[in-house]
């Protein structure tokens, strides 16, 4: 697939960092650009503005406790396929296959993608991510990555924070893609091995979080062994049914 030509070395930004540093060594552009300071209310929306029409698009990072920046976080992008290559069912239906036998009391058969809810909030995807984006600014740094969809700026910048259930991140990508299409998400922080993204098209009934909740298992376990409420029915009624925001954490 064409890509337009990395913008980041030829755009007037604020003070910041251009990050091309990678568990491999330098690698031979920047995977990203974030800034000096924190990010503020605001900073999303008009770095999207300033990003989109050249290829570049929003996210915010989360230094951690450790205050660690992307350049600690041993980015792999040259281990890093294109989310294209891979299919969102494939990949989930290998994960559920793997780890639900010895991690779910109860597993079943991988019962295929759960189906796009009915309803969506108020507002664009981009309004709802520009809203969430607000809400946790003061904890991270505005940062633009060279991407053409949400869904792809993990791949982008060959991040590494689920590498010990996923070493390809563009497999995740892939099903962020298919979350986009059903689900109206949009990637709006990362952090070392954390993600938060916006959901434009949130469940709205048991079932339909009940049928997500597998997706999110096979997406990232520890989601759902490494914090209360365990167990996916649990889970779909606590952290999916309504909600604007998914957070996933890799152990």
């Amino acid at each position: 697939m064409a890509t337009l030509p990395n913008q980041l070395p030829r755009l007037t930004l604020p003070a910041g960092t251009l990050v091309d540093t990678t568990g491999d060594g330098p690698w031979h552009e920047p995977l990203l650009w974030y800034a000096d300071e924190p990010a503020r209310p605001g900073d999303w929306s008009r770095l999207r503005t300033t990003g989109r029409p050249l290829g570049l698009l929003p996210v915010l990072l989360d230094r951690g406790l450790r205050d660690e920046g992307p350049e600690d976080w041993d980015l792999q992008p040259a281990h890093t396929t294109y989310p294209g290559d891979h299919d969102a069912e494939e990949v989930l239906g290998e994960s559920w296959g793997s780890y639900s036998p010895d991690e779910l009391d109860d597993p079943s058969p991988w019962p295929g993608l759960a189906p796009a809810p009915a309803a969506s909030t108020p507002g664009t995807p981009d309004e709802l991510a520009a809203e969430i984006a607000d809400m946790i600014a003061d904890e991270a740094r505005p940062a633009l990555v060279p991407a053409r969809r949400s869904a792809d700026i993990p791949a982008a910048i060959g991040w590494s924070g689920p590498l010990n259930h996923e070493n390809d991140v563009a497999r995740l990508c892939a099903v962020l893609r298919s979350w986009e299409d059903r689900f109206d998400i949009r990637v709006v922080a990362l952090g070392f091995d954390t993600m938060k993204v916006s959901v434009g098209r949130p469940p709205t009934t048991e079932a339909e979080a009940h049928a997500l909740a597998v997706e999110h298992f096979a997406f990232c376990p520890d989601n759902i062994d490494g914090r209360p409420p365990h167990g996916l029915r649990a889970y779909a009624d606590e952290h999916l049914l309504g909600q604007e925001v998914w957070t996933f954490w890799w152990d």
